[in-house]
């Protein structure tokens, strides 16, 4: 399937999916307002590489920041939300990629994890992520507290993979049943299987091939579990 049949056959019904390509060129093949929640894990800029030696691409690299995020300002409908996750080390970078695509940052949220990832001056124990709006979103009827706890994820899938337990809460707070969920960095395609178990679409896009295919496998599996199943699927956390 071609570049552009793959994001002509998304926003037509047949999802979720999951695209190989550069996000920045694959958001730009996409309808202005099609997509009800941003939910991303972008490179932080810190050149990461974990104790085997994997790598996220263009983790050094930050000419992607500000494009990458006036596309998903763009595809994302009006009075709705992005959440990214990003670096504390270059907060400010993040901070002003967003305010110039057109975002506003109007909460932040804390995932506690039960390990030191990385001791220097503290003991490095949580990851963070900024609520965006776009426009003037509704208020939430019950809105979810802004520490949540992260279980480790193993990191079997992707070197900087988060769990599906700490995404979940997010999709079901900030979207509805059936709503169309958007991930740009999608790495290991836990977004996706968030958002398939919380009864919602999917589109992720992935850089890395390697990456991209453990992300289709992953949703293949959560899709066709769902479909074996004579019971609605509930959360397993």
């Amino acid at each position: 399937m071609t570049f552009d049949s793959t994001i002509r056959c998304s926003q037509n019904g047949l999802l979720p999916s999951v695209v190989c390509g550069d996000c920045i060129q694959v958001m730009r093949q996409m309808n202005d307002q099609g997509v009800d929640l941003v939910l991303t894990d972008p490179p932080y800029l810190v050149n990461y590489h974990d104790r085997s030696g994997r790598v996220v691409l263009n983790d050094a690299d930050q000419t992607w920041l500000k494009p990458a995020f006036v596309e998903a300002y763009r595809v994302l409908r009006n009075d709705h939300f992005m959440i990214s996750f990003y670096s504390w080390t270059h907060a400010d970078k993040f901070l002003t990629a967003w305010r110039e695509a057109g975002f506003r940052a109007i909460g932040h949220l804390v995932f506690r994890k039960q390990y030191c990832s990385k001791s220097r001056f503290l003991g490095y124990q949580h990851e963070q992520a900024y609520l965006l709006a776009k426009g003037r979103p509704k208020l939430p009827a019950h809105p979810i507290p802004d520490v949540v706890e992260m279980r480790y994820s193993g990191n079997q899938l992707h070197p900087t993979q988060k769990p599906v337990s700490a995404l979940w809460p997010l999709i079901q707070a900030f979207t509805r049943e059936g709503d169309l969920v958007l991930d740009p960095f999608c790495g290991s395609g836990s977004t996706g299987v968030a958002a398939l178990l919380t009864g919602r679409n999917f589109l992720g896009i992935e850089l890395d091939p390697k990456y991209h295919c453990v992300a289709q496998n992953r949703l293949a599996r959560r899709i066709s579990a769902q479909q074996s199943s004579p019971f609605p699927i509930r959360s397993p956390f």
